[in-house]
């Protein structure tokens, strides 16, 4: 259990009261950091919850923003030396390889104890925040939902010629791909890959791929829930003409990914670090995170924002969270650059 902040002169109230995690005091000095998050997600959502978390602890935390598995490899580089305290990723792909090098350090386990443990490391390393889904967005004046493909796997049929985009470039996709890599073989899912290129339409953007969909240029495209979420509760489903299809048969197309949390093992500031992810994965900071994100909270006493589909309904495959060996999604890359797509 790791020890709670006294109340240090003229700073917030100790981080244990903010907390509530209910801990004694502590005989020594608060740690108040600064501490660093190196943060690969959504930076609004996540100013907010910072913003929140030093008004309840006085604790400073230095954000530095980049892609999840770009600032992985630099904390690989930096060892020991890297600056970070925390890493904050899209997916759990970056954290599984953080963890396997050794640089992550055990959670404290009050502080995750809010995050049901099928969305977290077992050993601790690191702990599941947020969720997100692969979905089907498409346009009901285009295409019926009873008509949209069973599984994504049928995309290579010539049947969906230029009726569908995706978009190659985003995280989301390539690690749908690193698990169609590790599920169903290289081969298969490469010639997947050089199949939907024939058939499909790239896009830059998965907002890009969105709004072609809502403008009626094409049918349906392969996006993350919270881009469609996020424009409904904008501008209210009476003023947005596309939808959302879910498979519903555990199919890659409804592929579940988990943002999470972990500590470097070189972190100097523990005590804080975990108390950052307490916050983060408490009811204040779920409830943040979700609402400005318009993804998942994974902490069950948090509901689930009034745009998404019930988490509980959800029919996403297995063995797909862990990717083991494709967790880097170096396969995926080298995949997507032979199908000449990247």
């Amino acid at each position: 259990m790791f020890t709670p902040l006294r109340h240090a002169a003229g700073a917030a109230a100790a981080l244990v009261m903010a907390l509530g995690l209910g801990m004694s005091a502590s005989a020594q000095e608060a740690d108040l950091g600064p501490i660093t998050l190196y943060n690969g997600q959504h930076k609004d959502a996540t100013i907010a919850l910072i913003e929140a978390f030093t008004a309840a602890t006085g604790v400073e935390v230095i954000e530095r923003d980049g892609a999840s598995p770009e600032l992985a490899h630099q904390i690989v580089e930096e060892g020991a030396r890297s600056p970070a305290d925390l890493i904050y990723t899209e997916d759990a792909s970056p954290l599984y390889m953080l963890a396997g090098a050794g640089l992550l350090a055990p959670i404290d386990p009050d502080a995750i104890a809010a995050i049901p443990a099928e969305y977290r490391d077992a050993g601790g390393l690191w702990t599941g925040v947020l969720a997100r889904s692969r979905v089907v967005v498409y346009n009901p004046g285009l295409i019926a939902e009873s008509d949209l493909p069973a599984s994504i796997h049928d995309l290579v049929s010539p049947e969906w010629q230029d009726r569908f985009a995706f978009v190659p470039t985003s995280g989301a996709f390539q690690a749908q791909l690193s698990a169609m890599i590790k599920i169903d073989g290289r081969d298969a899912a490469l010639a997947w890959l050089r199949g939907i290129t024939e058939t499909g339409t790239v896009y830059g953007k998965n907002s890009l791929a969105l709004d072609a969909v809502e403008r009626g240029e094409i049918p349906f495209a392969l996006i993350n829930n919270y881009y469609w979420d996020g424009m409904v509760r904008e501008r209210g489903i009476e003023n947005v003409a596309s939808r959302l299809h879910f498979f519903g048969t555990h199919d890659l197309g409804e592929m579940l990914s988990v943002a999470g949390m972990g500590i470097l093992a070189s972190s100097t500031h523990q005590e804080a670090a975990n108390a950052f992810i307490a916050f983060a994965t408490g009811v204040e900071g779920q409830t943040i995170l979700a609402d400005m994100s318009n993804q998942y909270p994974l902490n069950p006493e948090v509901a689930t924002p009034p745009t998404l589909k019930p988490f509980s309904e959800l029919t996403p495959p297995s063995g797909t969270l862990d990717l083991g060996e494709f967790s880097d999604g170096a396969a995926a890359v080298e995949l997507l650059e032979e199908a000449g797509l990247l």
